[in-house]
């Protein structure tokens, strides 16, 4: 069965139809940063829910040379914005808030790969700095402090274990998240220190928190563009929806709607 943005997906079948044809389609993953070691990194579960879901990972230098970048883009078939640092608030045109913001080397590189993702139109999925750093680069605005700009009672920085749901997500819909996961609320972890403040104008909000927070935006012009709030990168192991949304990006990349 074919997964497309507006179903819902059968997980199983759709790793085993890929892996028995032989097609298991190669996400370009963004690289974390150190600031300790000034080197990259990966946390193993984006590598994994990709590969549970049917897809083969390699993860980009950190670079920001526009024609490489561009090359690596078209040798991909999809691309997944990891989740780290906060986006530097000069993306939005601002000055960072205070000290607590605390950005690398990522938001240039990042820039051009969005921009080569959506021309080249390939499918791609943004977790956490993902949501933030898409709807930045893309005209909207970020809270550079949550708990300074937005205080809530909500949990949105939690402590491990980071698999454990804390908070309630409403799905909108009539919105892909909402035919994906057929389901109008759900329950996801959460842990981040900015948030999306004014949605881009590109963008369509997909879910939002119970006090009110964007959890969740899709840009419609795009064959599969995704970006949440929460990890499911932490919790597909025991989270059937975040199964949901790896294999529906899987899927995007193998048939087009």
């Amino acid at each position: 069965m074919k997964c497309k943005q507006t179903k819902t997906p059968d997980v199983s079948w759709s790793a085993f139809l890929l892996e028995v044809m032989d097609l298991r389609p190669i996400v370009g993953v963004m690289p974390l940063w150190d600031d300790e070691k000034k080197s990259y990194w990966m946390l193993p579960g984006y590598l994994e829910g990709l590969q549970e879901a049917g897809a083969t990972s390699v993860i980009f230098p950190m670079i920001d040379d526009a024609e490489e970048l561009a090359r690596l883009v078209s040798m991909c078939d999809g691309i997944l914005l990891t989740g780290g640092h906060d986006v530097s608030p000069e993306i939005y045109g601002e000055e960072p808030l205070d000290e607590t913001v605390s950005y690398a080397p990522r938001d240039e590189m990042e820039k051009i790969v969005l921009r080569e993702a959506i021309a080249q139109d390939k499918p791609l999925l943004g977790i956490c700095r993902g949501i933030q750093f898409v709807n930045a680069a893309l005209g909207g605005t970020l809270y550079q402090d949550l708990p300074m700009q937005f205080p809530s009672t909500t949990e949105h920085h939690q402590t491990p274990p980071y698999d454990v749901p804390v908070h309630d997500v409403k799905i909108v819909k009539d919105t892909p998240l909402y035919d994906c996961l057929g389901e109008d609320r759900i329950r996801v972890n959460s842990y981040h220190h900015q948030a999306v403040k004014d949605v881009a104008p590109e963008l369509t909000v997909m879910a939002e928190a119970e006090d009110g927070l964007v959890e969740a935006l899709y840009r419609p012009q795009s064959r599969f563009l995704w970006v949440v709030q929460w990890h499911p990168e932490f919790s597909f192991r025991n989270d059937e929806n975040s199964r949901k949304i790896f294999s529906a990006f899987v899927e995007a990349m193998m048939f087009s709607t």
